[in-house]
């Protein structure tokens, strides 16, 4: 279930960093409310995930997660360039994240 919790909690992270993007510097009022509250479910379920999943591993993780998931949201909707290396790094990323998966020992039991 933590690593369940991980992912919803990165994919918040996309929204917010998406929203932060939309914003305008915190100057138009939805896309702000938007950011603060994806912000803080992003928190909420990092620390769901982080009662069972060593903290490193955790934090890494989700970052890898918000960072791959908002590269791809600026390639799609924001139209950032997307070149051979930026796609070279992004599956490096993505098989960094995977990795710290299979590594990490089962969840153990939640505090």
């Amino acid at each position: 279930m933590a690593w369940l919790y991980l992912i919803i909690a990165g994919m918040f992270e996309v929204g917010f960093a998406s929203l932060l993007k939309l914003s305008e510097g915190l100057t138009r009022i939805w896309p702000t409310l938007g950011f603060l509250g994806l912000g803080c479910l992003s928190l909420w379920f990092l620390q769901l995930a982080m009662r069972s999943i060593p903290l490193g591993t955790a934090y890494a993780v989700w970052t890898g997660i918000g960072a791959f998931g908002t590269a791809l949201v600026g390639i799609i909707f924001f139209r950032d360039p997307l070149t051979f290396w930026r796609m070279v790094f992004l599956a490096m990323l993505l098989i960094a994240v995977i990795g710290l998966q299979l590594v990490t020992p089962h969840e153990r039991g939640v505090n």
